[in-house]
């Protein structure tokens, strides 16, 4: 045993490396549907640092490793964030969150005063219960100790086991009803303009009747294809063919246009053909469709974008990414330049521009270190907060001139997930000494009183969304995953009630309360 401590300690790279590996190995542990994931690095890497005291890296490993996964998730989740804020029905879920975190915050320092528990313990608890790093790794830096690191170790595996215990019991006792949704993806149909009422007028007349999620993408007359026009004006015998989220939904669409004419503008590919290109390009992502002057000798249109594993309507006001699968009706002899415009490379799906990260995270310690005067507080600074607020600010913006501020879905999970591993094993291994002795101390009690916090963190929310406000359960459980922050609850979120609910609930919520838990342990040591 000697022998290994003495190795780990001279090669504490090694040990940084071994402890993420065997971390991950731990975390694939299934049972019963329960997995600590990422989390179990953090169990590992407090008992290398028991083990091996000297091999714990240095501190920066894991400020640099939080940075990276705060910058990816505030970029990746930048828009959905201040949609949350302007809407109602987003300052109403993030209202609902803020009741719970703070309710979660203010049990955990009741213990201070009710049992002599220490700060940092209880700032651990309030961090661990939420399962949210930054703020463990802002309540050390405000401290100046590894206390909360042993708070937020109890705490973390009743912060990911108790919200899904509790969304069960819920999901069982209250029995709702959820209706899966379809499978992302884009349905074609070709219509034949029957309708009297609709010949003389332009497409853009013809369109407005449409369903929302609907697109006109191309005309068929005179035995030849088109790609659709706004200003084009229809005539009777005329084919239109129609993009929609569901093929259902289409034929509703053309009893009221006409009749389903299949077959007719497909299966005619001379003068228009379907591409599929990656968006790669600089010039391109980062703009609106309705901003790209398609090249070529013919006219071209976009019919289909695909990010990630969905299907998205090609709106004039979608923003491309980098690594979106762009599908363009165009004349074949147009596909090369159409290639060149977009780039066409599937290394877009992982490339990204390190100007814009570098400038980006550089922005957001500027931001972090910025001091404000707050009455009987003092100065207080966000810390690495502001490196989430700038990502936010940057993932809305989307592109500023020539640079890009966002992230291929692909490389964004990378990067998060290696940011979040290398700190959670930093920490784990500087305080591992100190998680021993204290859990030896405490026994069981710092394990009820993390309990405690979870409950006072998810109760309320589920209270206040099912039964004062009457939402969803699918809503509800988004605004739960997103208040308490692990990838596993929203997994298992998404088990329950197959919607896109408890995503778009994640998206909204997820930035902000980071933000809260991380100033609520900035603040609070100030005033007591």
């Amino acid at each position: 045993m000697e022998f290994v401590r003495t190795l780990l300690e001279q090669q504490p790279l090694m040990a940084l490396f071994l402890t993420v590996a065997i971390g991950y190995l731990v975390g694939e542990i299934n049972v019963k549907g329960f997995s600590l994931g990422v989390g179990a690095v953090l169990f590992v890497a407090l008992f290398m640092g028991w083990l091996a005291p000297k091999s714990a890296p240095a501190p920066m490993v894991g400020t640099l490793g939080l940075a990276l996964f705060l910058y990816a998730v505030g970029v990746q989740y930048g828009k959905q964030f201040f949609i949350g804020l302007t809407s109602a029905a987003g300052r109403r879920a993030n209202l609902m969150a803020l009741i719970g975190v703070l309710l979660a915050g203010v049990v955990s320092i009741a213990f201070v005063k009710a049992m002599d528990l220490k700060l940092g313990y209880a700032l651990g608890l309030f961090a661990g219960s939420g399962t949210s790093t930054p703020t463990l790794q802002a309540a050390i830096a405000t401290l100046g100790n590894d206390d909360p690191a042993v708070g937020y170790s109890v705490a973390y595996p009743f912060g990911v086991a108790g919200p899904i215990l509790l969304l069960y019991i819920f999901f069982m006792v209250l029995k709702p009803k959820v209706e899966a949704s379809a499978a992302a993806g884009l349905s074609l149909l070709e219509i034949a303009l029957r309708n009297p009422e609709l010949h003389g007028k332009s497409l853009a007349e013809v369109s407005a009747r449409l369903p929302a999620g609907m697109q006109i993408v191309a005309l068929r007359r005179e035995h030849r294809n088109e790609p659709a026009s706004p200003g084009m004006v229809v005539a009777e015998g005329d084919v239109v063919l129609v993009t929609g989220p569901s093929a259902e939904a289409l034929q509703e669409v053309a009893k009221s246009l006409g009749e389903a004419a299949p077959g007719r503008v497909v299966k005619d590919r001379r003068d228009l053909d379907y591409l599929r290109v990656f968006a790669s390009r600089g010039p391109v992502v980062g703009r609106r469709l309705a901003d790209l002057d398609l090249p070529g000798q013919k006219a071209a249109i976009v019919v289909q974008v695909r990010r990630g594993d969905a299907d998205i309507s090609p709106r004039p006001d979608l923003v491309l990414e980098f690594g979106d699968r762009v599908g363009v009706l165009a004349h074949r002899d147009d596909f090369p330049a159409l290639r060149r415009f977009f780039g066409d490379s599937i290394k877009g799906t992982a490339e990204f521009s390190y100007i814009s990260i570098g400038l980006g995270m550089a922005i957001g310690f500027l931001v972090g270190a910025i001091q404000i005067p707050l009455p009987a507080i003092g100065k207080l600074s966000v810390g690495l907060a502001g490196v989430l607020i700038a990502a936010l600010v940057l993932g809305n913006m989307r592109r500023t001139g020539g640079l890009n501020w966002t992230i291929p879905l692909s490389a964004n999970l990378v990067m998060r997930n290696l940011g979040l591993t290398l700190f959670l094993a930093q920490v784990g291994m500087a305080s591992g000494p100190k998680f021993a002795a204290t859990v030896a101390e405490t026994g069981l009690l710092m394990l009820g009183l993390g309990a405690l916090v979870l409950i006072a963190l998810v109760l309320p929310i589920l209270l206040m969304g099912l039964f004062l406000y009457r939402m969803p359960y699918d809503e509800v459980a988004g605004i739960v995953a997103g208040a308490c922050g692990n990838p596993a609850i929203l997994a298992y979120a998404n088990k329950l009630a197959p919607t896109e609910r408890p995503d778009i609930g994640y998206a909204m919520i997820f930035p902000g309360m980071t933000i809260v838990k991380i100033l609520f342990v900035d603040i609070v040591p100030a005033l007591l």
